[in-house]
């Protein structure tokens, strides 16, 4: 939303002291590693701490920007390449959308896994297409979004009401196209790798005057992939449902870094931390986990236009998991309700219920026994 012009990127961060829990010992120390065998997190000064049990919600993917052959060297903040991934350059997205009258702007979404997936890619092509719009001048650009998979959302329910709004911009769909390369200024080229329904590739170079990138697949930190802890892909390996590592039983996870079949997203950690928490109390009264399960739930809130959101949420194996019912608000429509909900309720929401455990709607479900 910063990147669209709707908030000031004042609002939306703040100290972490100023939402660090009082009762909590905080050691402002990456970790470098974890040691399961000893109950040990050595920290980046070379110290250690012992635990009784751990829950590890690192947050932050790993973004491999130079991946994409020159890419970092173009995002200058000042030719036209930008990345809302990339941290203090959604506002430069913004002013980049304001100055642009006409022209080409691409906009790239390479392959999963991606935070906030499928959704942050789109929204940027979303409210930057809706802003020229409004300002008539949609007609003399031509909007290309290339996607290096092979559908526009992975849920097909939510497809229709984003694909109105494709038509409704006039955006060029590019499936299977990754971005490879950037040749900034003052050349001002992309290169991206079309692969066919065989297998085939080739490389397509695109002048632009705009081009939104998104880093390319992202991963854990080094400390979760290379470790004990970690699956063959490199995530943490926890159990779907009671999200208790699979193999180190007083060891919970929860974020990103979580090697669950879910959308990584914020709002998966919202109703992620409940099930932590009531299972790990479990756990350190020596008793089996507790009914409290987490259902794959996660949410993307694309915003479609200013104003309007289809408010995406799904579980595991993409079953469609709405918070309100359809009365209320229709997430396979773009809604003005849903608007209200991300731009003026979830804030607060975020700030004051979930970040100090007071939010109401995030409870755990009851997980099936076998």
């Amino acid at each position: 939303m910063v990147g669209g012009g709707v908030f000031q990127p004042e609002v939306t961060s703040r100290p972490m002291s100023q939402v660090m829990p009082g009762f909590v010992s905080w050691y402002q120390q990456a970790v470098s590693g974890v040691m399961p065998e000893q109950n040990q997190v050595r920290l980046a000064d070379g110290s250690s701490i012992s635990y009784q049990a751990l829950v590890l919600a690192p947050g932050g993917l790993e973004l491999n920007w130079s991946a994409i052959d020159g890419l970092e060297s173009a995002l200058g903040g000042d030719n036209g390449v930008t990345s809302n991934y990339r941290q203090g350059m959604a506002q430069y997205t913004w002013q980049t959308v304001q100055a642009l009258k006409k022209g080409r702007a691409l906009f790239s979404q390479p392959p999963m896994p991606i935070k906030c997936a499928g959704g942050a890619p789109q929204k940027a092509m979303y409210l930057s297409s809706d802003h020229w719009r409004r300002n008539g001048v949609l007609g003399q650009l031509d909007i290309q979004f290339h996607n290096a998979g092979a559908v526009l959302f992975g849920v097909p329910a939510y497809v229709p009401a984003l694909q109105e709004y494709i038509d409704k911009y006039g955006i060029q769909v590019n499936f299977q196209s990754n971005l490879v390369a950037v040749n900034g200024p003052p050349a001002r080229k992309a290169t991206f790798r079309l692969t066919d329904a065989e297998g085939n590739s080739q490389d397509r170079e695109l002048d632009f005057d705009m081009l939104h990138a998104v880093p390319p697949p992202q991963r854990a930190p080094g400390f979760i992939r290379e470790s004990v802890l970690a699956n063959d892909g490199g995530w943490l390996n926890l159990a779907d449902d009671t999200l208790q590592h699979k193999t180190c039983a007083n060891i919970f996870g929860l974020g990103d870094v979580s090697g669950t079949g879910n959308a990584k997203t914020a709002a998966a950690v919202r109703k992620q931390a409940p099930v932590v928490a009531e299972n790990l109390i479990a756990s350190l009264r020596n008793q089996p986990p507790l009914p409290a399960a987490y259902l794959g739930y996660g949410s993307c809130p694309l915003t479609v236009e200013n104003g309007r959101i289809v408010l995406a949420e799904f579980g595991y194996n993409g079953v469609l998991q709405p918070s309100f019912p359809q009365w209320v608000n229709d997430g396979t429509k773009a809604t003005r309700a849903a608007w209200w909900l991300k731009a003026k309720q979830l804030p607060t929401l975020y700030w004051h219920g979930m970040l100090k455990g007071r939010e109401w709607l995030a409870g755990p479900a009851v997980r099936e026994h076998h």
